[in-house]
């Protein structure tokens, strides 16, 4: 697999007026692959969302490097390309949508790129209707769910072609339906269209989604594997202060009480197959 995104020791501290500077990150190094889907967890106050922000340029190293497709975030002259590669999607859509109209939002991305108009128009249709928000496009953006605004910040991003999205808790505050939607969107994105995802969560059961997860503690990689290789040292996690999936937690428990499950439940389907199969 291509390296498509890379932090080589990498160390980053906030100035905060008054107090010396704390280092967020220290020497932090990760490599995300040409078209996986990574989910990064973590406490608050780890660098999960430092580390998005530095995928794309918003915040440099102060040292070590971060690479996107070969190129160095602190290179000025290379800042525009990098920013059109890997697309930004925050926690809150209504801090990222600009205009009145759902697909004059979705053109914004474009325009400022100067993208001729006609294949904006293109953009703009194909975009929406990847996330299903088509049907949406000539409504204003606040008669609109807060799982219809993410998947219109969305479409925003990927008007722009970036070949990587990184996804800074974007379903925090959203009610259960809109974070499913939201994932169901990612998910799609990066299976059916190839394009790299990053997603920064703090839910458990969203991470179970991803191909890869990868835990941060004080600023540092704690763990990386697969969803069923990382949430199998629940005590690890626990000790970083963070849970396991649902799923993952009652079969523990059920395990416990006799019930020959699997430890390494992930889904609620999977624990219902398996609490079927125990049974039999």
């Amino acid at each position: 697999m291509n390296d498509y995104i890379q932090f080589q020791n990498v160390t980053f501290a906030y100035e905060i007026e008054g107090e010396a500077p704390k280092p967020v990150l220290k020497d932090f190094s990760l490599n995300v692959y040409a078209g996986e889907f990574v989910a990064v967890l973590g406490h608050n106050g780890c660098g999960k969302s430092t580390v998005a922000k530095l995928c794309n340029g918003i915040e440099l190293p102060q040292k070590g490097k971060v690479l996107v497709d070969g190129l160095d975030t602190a290179d000025e002259e290379k800042l525009l390309t990098i920013r059109q590669r890997v697309g930004m999607v925050f926690q809150n859509p209504d801090n990222q949508i600009v205009a009145t109209i759902v697909e004059d939002d979705v053109a914004f991305g474009p325009e400022n790129l100067g993208v001729d108009p006609s294949e904006i128009r293109r953009r703009v249709d194909d975009a929406l209707k990847r996330v299903d928000m088509y049907d949406f496009r000539r409504f204003e953006p606040h008669n609109l769910s807060g799982g219809q605004k993410q998947r219109v910040a969305i479409a925003g991003v990927i008007a722009m072609q970036p070949a990587c999205i990184v996804l800074d808790e974007p379903t925090a505050m959203l009610d259960p339906r809109g974070r499913k939607d939201v994932m169901e969107t990612v998910k799609m994105l990066n299976r059916e269209h190839g394009i790299t995802v990053v997603l920064i969560t703090h839910y458990m059961d969203e991470a179970a989604q991803a191909d890869r997860v990868v835990v941060m503690d004080h600023g540092k990689v704690l763990l990386d594997g697969t969803p069923r290789q990382v949430f199998a040292r629940g005590e690890t996690l626990k000790q970083a202060g963070l849970d396991v999936p649902q799923a993952t937690a009652l079969a523990a428990l059920l395990q416990r009480d006799g019930l020959d499950v699997p430890a390494d439940v992930l889904t609620v389907d999977e624990l219902a197959d398996a609490i079927a199969a125990a049974k039999r």
